[in-house]
């Protein structure tokens, strides 16, 4: 069983400029068929957008999708995690800061996400919630 947030996050985490459009990120996540993305600029973090938030906060928001910039619309990140983290650390900050993911950095810089996903897989394997987020995706 993993013990260290390095042995169940996804490394190498996409980043994208906050000056990106939302169509663009969109499209980024359709064609890495992930579902949340780093705001960043030369490894400064801003923030963490996902899908939901490209529909909830940048296209029901109306307007021209490519003009609404990604920035705008970012999540601030207010809880981080180390790679050398316990699997129990990154749970305690998810529950006190009510997020689903983390940004795991390493000497100031990005360097992975973990979720609650990959927390249920590797620490309730029978949970609904580890089979939903162990089972292939609709695409």
């Amino acid at each position: 069983m993993a013990t260290k947030i390095r042995d169940i996050m996804t490394g190498s985490p996409t980043s994208v400029s906050p000056e990106l459009d939302i169509v663009t990120v969109a499209r980024a996540m359709r064609d890495e068929d992930i579902g949340a993305v780093l705001v960043a600029d030369d490894d400064e973090l801003y923030g963490l957008v996902t899908d939901r938030d490209l529909v909830v906060r940048g296209l029901a928001a109306g307007g021209d999708p490519t003009d609404a910039k990604v920035g705008g619309l970012c999540s601030d990140v207010t809880a981080t995690v180390g790679p050398d983290d316990s699997l129990d650390t990154a749970a305690e900050r998810m529950r006190e800061r009510s997020v689903r993911r983390l940004p795991v950095i390493e000497n100031g810089k990005p360097v992975g996400i973990v979720s609650l996903g990959d927390l249920a897989i590797e620490k309730d394997s029978g949970s609904a919630l580890a089979d939903i987020s162990a089972a292939k995706g609709n695409a």
